[in-house]
């Protein structure tokens, strides 16, 4: 009996030892497919930039339709949940690469898709809205030059002209819209380029200046032939409810309907502008607040506010603070501007910029990515596609009023008001970009959504924003609305977690 149940014993434990082995081996697999994927990914070279030509992504598709049935095959589901996450993050990213081949067509539908100077860090994992493969990034090169930093960038020059060769003839999408609004972004390009030239200067090397002017001339010729086109652009820009639904679901893991969106954002708006009426009516003998009015106003009032930010983090236990947060909030602390060029956020930042700095949790995010990263090779760097866009904007948008329900302002109870104020405006424009992306009204009247139901004008001083905005939630559908979505989303995890801990009589 003793030798049966050894046996037994035995058998059990190899199996049990075999099925753990099987299960590594399964995510192995998958960890390989993902760093297969994300070479494949990439596309391949044609004059020395990206190629996105039609013929090359038919060519390629089979092979990408292969990358979907090995995934497929992988069977996941007696995986602990952290494995099951890295699964779904890369069907995501396929699901992502599939919907942009077939319904998105950034390179065919979208001129801003060409944009290739890049002048500042994005304050999200990846630039918002669809990027090409091969930007030039000037943020990241420090002036003057040294010999290695000028070859890097005379190489990231030199992919402009073949690029924007290749822009003329990928570019024969309707979509009226975003090609009108998009050669605003091309033009901003020249400017870009004629900054650097007089940044680097007559003392730069005769290869650097011809492929600044090179890239230049590449730009303006596009720029011009895009004018040219537009006249002829007729077609709608938003992809309609039932691929955004689509999108949102299976790419940005939201697991909300196109309407649903709609409901929620219209709850929000509402909710934004009584809590702000109430607000109002509470301080009614307070003075309002000044905004700074001059530089050193400015910068005493910003230094202030990002101690007193980080005290109460750390103090209230609101998180953890790293070492590193206060060096990389001190990075971001803006500076003084003047009354009539102020846009919608830095007029908040002038009257108290805590609620603007709670936002600004973004740069932890990518500063713990930098100094903390995850151990999951699927989630330590960036989602393609802008997946993390209700994540990180939900996240930094619902610390803005957590902050103040956690008691940030308490002494200072007006600055409570600006928190409404910015909820109310990122509903708003999320809700025009719903309406716009099923092609019921157009952007200019997204845009009017937009401004008109912003509390005090406040989106009414700037136009640039404004359209900077507007453009970017219909060149990436989704984004305009993951403020407010993620804030939702963010909300009801905690409400889960905490109605479980009080089940538990915790």
């Amino acid at each position: 009996m003793r030798r049966k149940i050894f046996t037994l014993s035995l058998l059990f434990f190899s199996l049990f030892a075999t099925s753990l082995l099987a299960q590594s081996a399964n995510y192995q697999d998958l960890v390989a497919l993902f760093r297969e994927w994300r070479q494949f990914e990439k596309p391949p070279l044609r004059e020395g930039a990206p190629d996105y030509t039609a013929a090359t992504f038919e060519k390629r598709y089979q092979a990408f339709q292969r990358f979907q049935e090995r995934l497929n095959a992988i069977d996941y589901r007696s995986w602990p949940v952290t494995q099951q996450v890295d699964w779904q993050l890369l069907q995501a990213e396929l699901n992502g690469f599939d919907f942009n081949h077939r319904i998105l067509k950034p390179w065919v539908r979208d001129p801003a898709f060409y944009k290739s100077v890049w002048t500042y860090q994005s304050d999200v994992p990846a630039h918002e809205g669809p990027t090409h493969h091969m930007t030039t990034e000037l943020w990241t090169y420090a002036f003057p030059l040294t010999k290695s930093e000028e070859k890097r960038l005379i190489g990231d020059l030199g992919v402009i002209p073949p690029l924007n060769r290749q822009a003329r003839q990928n570019l024969t999408g309707n979509a009226r819209e975003l090609w009108i609004a998009g050669i605003r972004d091309i033009r901003q390009q020249i400017e870009d380029l004629d900054q650097l030239r007089e940044t680097v200067g007559s003392k730069a090397s005769k290869k650097l200046q011809t492929a600044i002017a090179e890239a230049r001339q590449s730009t303006e010729t596009l720029a011009a032939w895009l004018e040219a086109q537009g006249a002829n652009k007729t077609g709608p820009s938003g992809i309609g409810k039932e691929n955004y639904t689509w999108y949102q679901q299976n790419v940005h893991l939201v697991p909300l309907t196109w309407d649903e969106e709609v409901t929620i954002l219209k709850r929000e708006l509402a909710r934004a502008w009584s809590s702000l009426k109430l607000e109002e009516h509470r301080n009614r003998d307070l003075p309002p607040i000044r905004p700074a009015a001059t530089e050193a106003e400015y910068d005493a009032l910003a230094k202030s506010a990002a101690q007193n930010f980080l005290t109460f983090l750390k103090e209230k236990e609101i998180v953890t603070v790293a070492d590193y947060f206060e060096p990389t909030l001190n990075e971001h602390l803006m500076s003084f501007v003047p009354p009539e060029k102020r846009n919608f956020f830095v007029i908040t930042a002038h009257h108290d910029p805590r609620p603007l700095f709670s936002h600004f949790y973004h740069w932890f995010v990518l500063a713990r990515m930098a100094h903390e990263p995850h151990p999951s090779i699927f989630r330590k760097d960036a989602l393609l596609y802008n997946i993390f866009d209700s994540r990180d904007e939900g996240l930094a948008t619902a610390l803005e009023e957590l902050l103040l329900q956690a008691g940030l302002y308490d002494q200072t109870p007006r600055a409570r008001e600006i928190v409404y104020i910015m909820i109310a405006q990122r509903a708003a424009r999320g809700l025009g970009s719903l309406y716009a992306q099923a092609n019921e009204i157009s952007m200019e009247e997204a845009g009017k959504v937009h401004s008109e139901w912003t509390p005090r004008g406040w989106m009414k001083t700037e136009p640039t924003l404004l359209l900077f905005e507007q453009h970017l939630y219909m060149r990436q559908p989704g984004y305009g609305t993951s403020y407010i979505t993620g804030k939702y989303l963010l909300e009801e995890v905690i409400a889960t977690y905490a109605h479980r801990k009080e089940q538990q009589g915790q």
